[in-house]
């Protein structure tokens, strides 16, 4: 265990996670490592595991921390009055539009940093998870108020998510591929994407 307070530690937690930020925006997944990671803080390398042991657990912790961004913003949504379903839709979808590191995160490396991260850790990010399924339940509980209905349509939702990034985040290479293919390419937004799927899910309900 760290030494010094829990703030410290925090703190310290805090720093390892926004230098794996910064990395990620530069890198994937795989090219970044521990050691270049821990070279990024303002201390000791090797004080990085202290706090976690493997570059997983330190993704996991960025992961967890955009689910907490995302369910502030669904929080807040969800205390929006007389929202017409489109209106709605339109709001949900401006909430990922706005979490582009959330959608590559899940998308691309969910699975590896959930099966190298210690149970407790993964515990504590499981926890927020689902705290952003409660969220997203109460949105769509002002146009569906069925608990069975929602819970389809959330499990509708919830693995269209995962795919959004693929989508709307195409390199030059991949255009390129899918040019000599023969595969058409349409360009279509994170916001666009959201708000058709959204729209289409609740036509007929709540207005």
């Amino acid at each position: 265990m760290p030494k010094g307070s829990k703030e410290q530690s925090d703190a310290r937690k805090e720093e390892i996670v926004d230098a794996c930020e910064r990395l990620y925006a530069a890198k994937n997944f795989k090219e970044i490592t521990l050691k270049e990671i821990g070279a990024a803080t303002s201390f000791t390398r090797t004080s990085i595991y202290n706090y976690f042991e493997t570059k997983e657990e330190i993704f996991l912790a960025l992961l967890k921390r955009e689910y907490e961004k995302w369910i502030a913003a669904l929080r807040a949504l969800a205390d929006q009055e007389s929202l017409s379903s489109e209106e709605f839709a339109s709001a949900l979808a401006r909430t990922l539009e706005e979490r582009r590191l959330l959608l590559r995160l899940m998308t691309m490396n969910n699975y590896d940093m959930e099966a190298s991260s210690r149970p407790e850790n993964l515990a504590e990010f499981k926890e927020v998870y689902g705290q952003s399924i409660y969220a997203l339940d109460r949105c769509f509980a002002k146009f569906v108020p069925s608990e069975g209905e929602r819970e389809e349509l959330l499990y509708i939702f919830l693995p269209f998510v995962y795919g959004i990034y693929p989508y709307a985040e195409v390199t030059e290479r991949q255009r390129e591929a899918m040019a000599r293919a023969g595969v058409p390419f349409v360009y279509h937004s994170i916001y666009e994407l959201v708000y058709s799927c959204v729209k289409n899910l609740l036509k007929g309900k709540g207005d």
